[in-house]
């Protein structure tokens, strides 16, 4: 008896020392394969459905989804940097996802997993990365998906919580990423979805800094250098001449003069003392101004996704002439709705839903209340057309023109 005892326990002991050194071993190659830089096989569990998502650029947004069950949903963004218009006459270098401002609208599903394949095109070697506000886990994704140019990342990330969130670059300097243009939205549906509208928009609001014309270089691709090289720079007030009679354009619009237009470069300093130059509506000043309005009909009812990437300033949403029949406060589509707010707070990095009917036509403005950014981009206009409904809005004397404002077409 005592020898078998003494067997088992002998076998016993082999096998606990063999599976721990088969262990210790997996571990060490694991741990090897990393300092190698090689690719880790990692089981887990995904759904079966799989999609490649649908995106778009602001202001569309992709279609409703509906499926009842989650699915992979398949997203790809590229980091790069573009030179764009950023006013008339007035150029800007931004760091993009897809080479827009703000980067695409993203829509998933509650209980979706977001299969991120992020990929770097910036050909100055700077890395870039993904922190979303709807990722549970460390950094919202940003240390498994940063990238340097010609780099792919691919990361899984299971969507626990509705709602509304912002997504922007993570990579050191934070804030030189946000504020020169890495950001956008992605929406997580509740199981149910969300109530039927008519027409969606995607709104985001952000700042911009930039150094005075008299610092800025000529019109280059590339990443401008975050650091003034004169540390006694006037403010972004002084960064445009003086308008030369009240018919010219407003400030801004002659500094490109009949050279071609001026090139902007971005001010960290300016950033940090939050003296933006611009405050803007998707990614443009005037972008929502004349042909590019937001449209829609009378009888309609609409949704705006509106978010704010800041990185400073907390925005005063508000639509001249309507009254938000819902709000989901801070971008919570699981509580009831406010209910006829005229005026909601987004702080930056955080977004809101509002929905609203049109009972009459006409031009509805779209605003920052913090009113004075109007004149620095925080303007567009809903047009609406249609008949109109007396019995709601009606004068005895002809609508007055308001030449060359910016609130009151």
């Amino acid at each position: 008896m005592k020898i078998r005892m003494l067997i088992k326990r002998s076998t016993f002991l082999f096998t606990a020392v063999i599976i721990s050194f088969f262990i210790s071993s997996l571990a060490l190659a694991e741990e090897k394969a990393e300092e190698k830089g090689e690719v880790k096989k990692v089981h887990i569990k995904l759904p079966a459905l799989r999609e490649k998502a649908i995106t778009t650029f602001a202001p569309e947004v992709p279609p409703p989804i509906t499926r009842k069950q989650p699915a992979v949903v398949e997203v790809h963004l590229n980091s790069s940097v573009k030179t764009m218009e950023i006013k008339t006459g007035i150029n800007y270098t931004f760091w993009t996802f897809d080479e827009h401002v703000p980067g695409p609208f993203i829509r998933a599903r509650v209980g979706d997993t977001l299969e991120i394949h992020h990929t770097n095109s910036d050909a100055s070697g700077m890395p870039h990365n993904v922190d979303f506000h709807a990722v549970t886990g460390p950094g919202g994704g940003a240390p498994v998906t940063t990238v340097v140019k010609g780099e792919e990342r691919v990361a899984w990330f299971k969507l626990l919580h509705p709602g509304l969130y912002v997504y922007h670059c993570a990579a050191p300097p934070v804030m030189d990423h946000i504020a020169n243009g890495m950001y956008g939205l992605i929406l997580v549906e509740p199981e149910k979805g969300l109530p039927k509208v008519d027409r969606e928009f995607y709104v985001f609001q952000s700042e911009f800094y930039t150094k005075k014309i008299a610092q800025a270089a000529p019109a280059v691709e590339g990443h401008q250098h975050h650091m003034e090289s004169d540390p006694n720079a006037l403010p972004t007030n002084a960064a445009f001449p003086p308008a030369k009679s009240e018919d010219d354009a407003f400030w801004g619009e002659e500094a490109g003069g009949s050279a071609g237009p001026t090139q902007l470069e971005f001010s960290h300093e300016e950033g940090l003392a939050e003296h933006p130059t611009f405050v803007v509506f998707n990614g443009q000043y005037g972008k929502h101004l004349g042909e590019g309005s937001l449209k829609a009909k009378v009888g309609e009812r609409v949704r705006i996704f509106f978010g704010n990437g800041g990185p400073n300033l907390i925005a005063s949403f508000h639509v001249i002439g309507e009254i938000f029949d819902n709000v989901y406060r801070e971008a919570d589509l699981i509580s009831p709705p406010g209910r006829s707010i005229q005026t909601t707070l987004v702080p930056p990095g955080g977004a809101t839903v509002v929905e609203f009917g049109l009972e009459v036509p006409g031009d509805f403005t779209l605003v920052d209340h913090a009113i004075f950014r109007v004149e620095k981009g925080a303007v567009g206009f809903l047009h609406v057309d249609g008949e109109p409904n007396h019995n709601i809005y009606v004068s005895d004397q002809d609508t007055t023109p308001c030449k060359g404002c910016l609130v009151h077409p």
